[in-house]
């Protein structure tokens, strides 16, 4: 999606080093290499110093310059001659021919998603960045925090934001089924810090409050005031911060138990908890019937578009599984859309429970219309659980590669939606 950094730094400073130095430094022949066969493997996902030593495939290397080496880059030592020196094999024969770097895919824009866009704002019907245009965030979502906490790592953003080129990442802090209430301190220190982990990768962080069952979002009111006041506060300074104050506002087994002016009522009481600590934030409003606008609940788009929340910087919010929610749910999303701001913040290409076979035609489907209205978007989701609904395999998160050999079937089509360059 934003620039493909990783291979554009290595190519400039590629060319910087044989500007300045390759005239001057002879050619030498490859020398012995014995006692640094003791070193450690070089190992995708490891920061290394400049000077650090290392083995691999038989060989011994120096890095030139400190970096960190992201699954999935193809950065090991044999293929990045300006990452590393090698020093020779390990039997004193002579260094073997380095693998040629492929040429960098050349892509309009530059920079991180936040240092291209900044502080973001609702214009119209979309939203804008800080220059005043309209753009389209594309991401993931965590799974529950309180289950996936070990999918969201440095490795594993680093996989995010520079293989896949993700914006955004939501951060889905479950309120109920062993989440927040049990330890709101630990939760609310959990998000401070992944939110710290994106905004060193200039990424956008959709701070989800996740309540899901039971489904009326007034239940609970006071810990959402006291958690949105906490994370506000703390995070007020920062420019990337999105507010999803209530994930699936739902009847459960009833239809229609919780109507949207009891919904609107309850956003109504937080928002102004949001605006005191940070005046400038996105705020993200769930709708009915699983925020699908009152679909699911044998409604339609018209209960909240004839009748929306009376606040500035402020988006709806829609989720939808494909294999699930067809032409009923497609259609409603499409008219509403042009009537008041929309935000994808969940779907996925299976059944509604994330499971089952991908439906990635009606899938393609919703992502065209997104594109065609500019209607951000975030996939559920990014953690290794069993459902083919998570885009990792089983064991993938212990194991700490995240490359694309890990990649479930889901994993594999969300990742290349991604990584289509962004217009911005």
């Amino acid at each position: 999606m934003v620039l493909r950094r990783a291979p554009i730094i290595v190519a400039l400073v590629t060319a910087a080093m044989l500007a300045m130095g390759a005239a001057l430094v002879p050619v030498l022949p490859a020398t012995a290499f014995a006692a640094e066969c003791s070193a450690p493997a070089w190992a995708e996902g490891t920061s290394y110093r400049a000077g650090e030593q290392v083995t691999h495939e038989g060989s011994g290397y120096t890095a030139t310059m400190a970096h960190t080496a992201h699954p999935g880059a193809g950065w090991d030592p044999a293929s990045t001659p300006t990452l590393w020196t090698h020093d020779g094999t390990c039997d004193g024969g002579p260094a073997p021919d380095p693998t040629p770097e492929p040429e960098p895919e050349p892509e309009p824009g530059a920079g991180t998603p936040v240092a291209a866009n900044g502080q973001l704002s609702v214009c119209g019907v979309n939203l804008c960045n800080e220059h005043g245009s309209q753009i389209q965030l594309r991401g993931m979502s965590t799974h529950g925090t309180q289950w996936y906490s070990q999918c969201v790592t440095d490795a594993s953003l680093d996989t995010l934001a520079y293989d896949w080129n993700a914006d955004v990442m939501r951060i889905s802090t479950y309120v109920q089924e062993g989440g927040y209430e049990t330890d709101p301190a630990r939760f609310t220190a959990l998000v401070n810090e992944y939110i710290d982990m994106l905004t060193a990768r200039g990424m956008y962080a959709i701070v989800d409050w996740h309540m899901l069952d039971p489904g009326d979002p007034s239940y609970n009111l006071e810990r959402a005031k006291t958690f949105f006041t906490a994370i506000a506060e703390r995070n007020s300074g920062k420019n990337n911060i999105i507010y999803e104050v209530a994930n699936e506002p739902n009847s459960g087994e009833i239809p229609g138990s919780v109507p949207w002016p009891e919904i609107k009522s309850y956003h109504e009481q937080i928002l102004p908890v949001v605006r005191a600590q940070d005046p400038d934030a996105v705020v993200l409003l769930g709708t009915p019937g699983w925020s699908s606008l009152g679909v699911s609940d044998g409604s339609d788009e018209s209960e909240v578009v004839n009748n929306p929340v009376d606040a500035s910087n402020v988006m709806y919010t829609f989720h939808f599984y494909a294999a699930s929610h067809r032409e009923l749910y497609l259609d409603a999303l499409s008219r509403a859309a042009d009537r008041i701001p929309m935000f994808i913040t969940e779907f996925g290409t299976q059944d509604y429970a994330g499971e089952g076979t991908n439906d990635f035609a009606m899938s393609q489907r919703y992502l065209d219309l997104a594109e065609s209205k500019k209607i951000s978007w975030v996939n559920w989701n990014f953690s290794d659980d069993h459902r083919s609904g998570a885009v990792f395999t089983e064991g993938t998160c212990n194991s700490g590669s995240f490359g694309t050999g890990n990649l479930k079937e889901a994993g594999t089509w969300i990742r290349d939606q991604i990584r289509t360059p962004d217009d911005f």
